[in-house]
């Protein structure tokens, strides 16, 4: 019972992203979901890409306090102008990050990191006091049946440790404004009992690659000529929870040329 707890908080609080910068707040039917994203640096040049590094954040609440329900997928779409690289870069299996510490999964994976964070979490029993779940986040470049992917490599270790890996599957759509496309589905786990309190998740590798510098996420401002900078869709969140309830939004943000 307390580990299929720990699994459905940890697999809630991993799809958010954290730490609450610039979080849009938005919801319907008493459940509400905070939502926010930035990137740095801010001024970029309008012609070519170059390295950022992206921050996620969130969290989820009900308007009543109760455990909120189960979330089932989530999907993030980012501007088709910030791209997403793994050329060169070392590649993780699902396999080498299952039942392990994240020591153990870096020892095993830290070539392929491309991001971290950490979580916390709160589990509620009947008559018992809600007592918090802490731990850290390791996202790594991975492929999954010959495809790129992102792995979430998750660990608690207060007050039982635990390891969960979620696999991001990547799309490229070819048109609209949104170019890279992030999914998890999240496995039906009874008895959810557990609710997030502040995750924090930031991608910023960079690494080599025959003699070139390269990066996992780089972007262009892409303001018309003469204009100093844009405001862009940076990103939209879609959450599907249990019960059929969706809720999706978009981040607005700027940039300025350099």
């Amino acid at each position: 019972m307390r580990r299929l707890t720990l699994i459905s908080v940890l697999c809630i609080a991993v799809l958010l992203g954290a730490g609450i910068a610039r979080g849009e707040i938005f919801g319907e039917k008493g459940l509400y979901v905070s939502f926010g994203g930035r990137f740095v640096p801010h001024s970029l040049p309008r012609d070519r890409d170059v390295p950022i590094a992206v921050n996620l954040s969130g969290a989820i609440k009900t308007a009543d306090g109760t455990p909120p329900p189960q979330l089932r997928r989530l999907t993030i779409a980012v501007n088709r102008y910030g791209r997403l690289s793994t050329e060169g870069l070392p590649s993780c299996q699902p396999s080498l990050l299952e039942s392990t510490d994240s020591e153990l999964a870096m020892e095993r994976c830290g070539s392929a990191l491309v991001g971290h964070g950490r979580f916390g979490a709160n589990v509620e029993f009947p008559d018992r006091a809600p007592f918090p779940v802490a731990g850290s986040m390791l996202a790594f470049n991975g492929r999954v049946h010959g495809r790129p992917v992102i792995l979430l490599h998750i660990h608690g270790s207060n007050p039982v440790e635990i390891t969960v890996v979620l696999t991001f599957e990547i799309h490229h759509p070819r048109h609209g404004k949104f170019g890279t496309v992030l999914t998890a589905k999240i496995p039906r786990i009874a008895a959810d009992l557990g609710y997030v309190t502040d995750i924090s998740l930031v991608f910023s590798r960079k690494y080599r690659y025959q003699g070139k510098q390269r990066s996992f996420i780089s972007a262009r401002c892409a303001a018309p000529a003469g204009f100093p900078g844009a405001l862009f869709t940076f990103a939209r969140g879609t959450f599907d929870f249990a019960g059929g309830i969706q809720l999706s939004t978009s981040l607005a943000r700027d940039c300025q040329v350099r």
